[in-house]
């Protein structure tokens, strides 16, 4: 579970005990530091770090941190909004205390995600951690709904030893290769082990497509904490890397060709304990308010790849016949569609049906592309939005007239083609209210300016070891 409450300064009630109590069993343990972490609107994961002695202080009131980093670009440069991007004033982080863990990658480190609050104890209108905690609060108070959601995540192994800025590939042979695995198997099986000591509960993990590319899937849970696990998850593949000589990418594209990182999201609607996505009366199973917010999603995707797909990077991956998903199309079990209507194994299809999601990366802050994933969904399921006809094979294969009656059509080719599309889309900028909204464009437009006049080469290396 994840805490839902905001924080106060003083601390939640009981929370500085707490606090206390589990900053002595870490000091138990050989734990000596705290990472609080969050991810910043241009999906860099920034941290400050306390001693375990000051986790009591941090419950109570927060470590300061400037607001500034709202519209940091990934090179560090910085932008600005009408209220954001000046060196004035501080912010509060609060660790959320219910996903503390001890880092078993980094030996004498425990790690917690944060929220930020004002100085004067309000919620930061830029911080995406409560962005999410709210529309997932929303969701339930409105539509009685629930969701579960995971992350998969893909990388790119490379050599530390390589030079300076270049990628390596640390493993040979082909997709989804035995070779790859028995190359890196001391790492893979040290990373698992990582994870299990951690809480998470590991899936699958293989190698993947690309040169030197693994992808590891994970368990699902609520949508905040789903967050927080893929940011964890992140920090222990990158922890145990470093331990083995390895160095690691997740940026979209560590090169200007070839199929790039993704980081799918896996998302399904709940009420009353019951999969939404499953055991109803419309396509494949879908019941008519997963019809609704599946819809949603596909109405809207132009405008989500602003958030879901924000490095210039990103467009090297999202190219067609690559399955990274880049049509407006939906379908069953269907790589090249946008969305992926995933049933299940029969006998377990209450619990595993789900609504894949595949024009998303690593570079997205993935509190931010859940939450406006989840604020359009809602927006179909209240309108009762209705899908158009599935696609089968792949969408770039559709002549023109079949395209159009489905409304099949190329997602933007770059981010200045997405961000134009989230200008416009009024739903999305009212979830994420206008102090994030305004980040959000800024940010990208930012990316946008700093790429320019670029190769594809040249902006494949500038955001190769940026997340």
């Amino acid at each position: 579970m994840t805490t839902l409450a905001d924080p106060v300064p003083g601390g939640r009630l009981g929370d500085v005990e707490r606090a206390a109590a589990l900053g002595g069993e870490l000091s138990a343990g050989g734990v000596h530091g705290v990472v609080l972490a969050y991810v910043d609107t241009a999906g860099v994961g920034r941290v400050k770090t306390v001693p375990v002695s000051a986790l009591p202080s941090a419950a109570a009131w927060g470590v300061g941190m400037s607001p500034v980093f709202d519209t940091f670009l990934a090179d560090d440069r910085i932008v600005a909004t009408d209220v954001l991007g000046s060196p004035d004033g501080d912010l509060r982080l609060f660790p959320d205390l219910d996903r503390l863990v001890a880092l078993a990658g980094q030996p004498g480190w425990a790690w917690a995600p944060v929220d930020r609050v004002t100085q004067d104890g309000e919620r930061h209108p830029g911080c995406s951690r409560t962005f999410l905690r709210r529309v997932v609060a929303d969701a339930a108070r409105e539509h009685g709904l629930a969701f579960r959601a995971a992350v998969e995540i893909e990388w790119s192994v490379g050599l530390d030893s390589a030079p300076a800025g270049e990628f390596v590939p640390a493993a040979t042979g082909p997709a989804y290769g035995a070779t790859r695995q028995v190359e890196l198997s001391d790492y893979t099986a040290d990373l698992m082990a990582a994870c299990a000591a951690q809480g998470v509960d590991v899936d699958q993990i293989h190698p993947e497509y690309a040169p030197g590319q693994f992808e590891i899937s994970v368990g699902a849970l609520d949508p905040v904490a789903a967050a927080d696990r893929s940011v964890l998850v992140r920090q222990t593949i990158r922890a145990v890397a470093g331990r083995h000589g390895l160095r690691v990418s997740f940026s979209p594209a560590v090169g200007a060709q070839g199929v790039g990182n993704g980081g799918h999201v896996h998302l399904s609607a709940w009420r009353d304990g019951v999969n939404l996505h499953t055991g109803g009366d419309r396509r494949h199973g879908m019941t008519p308010d997963a019809e609704g917010f599946v819809a949603g999603v596909l109405s809207r995707l132009p405008a989500l790849t602003a958030v879901t797909a924000p490095s210039p990077a990103s467009y090297l991956r999202l190219r067609p016949s690559q399955w990274a998903g880049v049509f407006t199309a939906w379908g069953l079990e269907t790589r090249e569609c946008a969305l992926r209507l995933v049933r299940g194994t029969a006998g377990l299809r209450a619990q595993q049906a789900n609504l894949e999601v595949k024009p998303v990366d690593l570079a997205a802050n993935p509190y931010l592309a859940l939450g406006v994933l989840i604020a359009a969904g809602l927006d179909g399921l209240a309108s009762g939005a209705v899908l158009p006809e599935e696609t089968t094979g792949d969408p770039a294969g559709l002549d023109a007239r079949t395209a159009d009656a489905r409304g099949v059509r190329r997602l933007p080719v770059s981010l200045a083609g997405a961000v134009a599309e989230f200008r416009a889309d009024e739903v999305l900028r009212a979830a994420l209210g206008p102090v994030l909204a305004d980040a959000v464009s800024a940010v990208r437009q930012g990316e946008i300016d700093a790429v320019e006049g670029l190769d594809d080469e040249r902006v494949a290396a500038a955001y190769r070891w940026k997340y």
